[in-house]
């Protein structure tokens, strides 16, 4: 399963360290941020996960995280 969300991550020591907390949740998956995009973009490839579980991790920690259209 791969998702695709947009969010409002700027800076590449916060998205190193959303990426540790999910990993939490998520310690197979590959998870990435493209901060060059104009969406910051995040994407995170796992055999399962939830798109609430990814929302309310990046929430919790003060960021917009939804995901992006086809």
């Amino acid at each position: 399963m791969v998702e695709v969300f947009r969010t409002n991550v700027e800076d590449a020591s916060v998205a190193a360290g959303l990426i540790l907390l999910l990993r939490q949740q998520l310690p197979k998956a590959m998870i990435t941020f493209d901060l060059e995009d104009c969406d910051r973009v995040l994407r995170v490839e796992a055999a399962v996960f939830s798109i609430e579980m990814i929302k309310s991790v990046l929430q919790t920690a003060g960021f917009c995280c939804e995901p992006m259209e086809d």
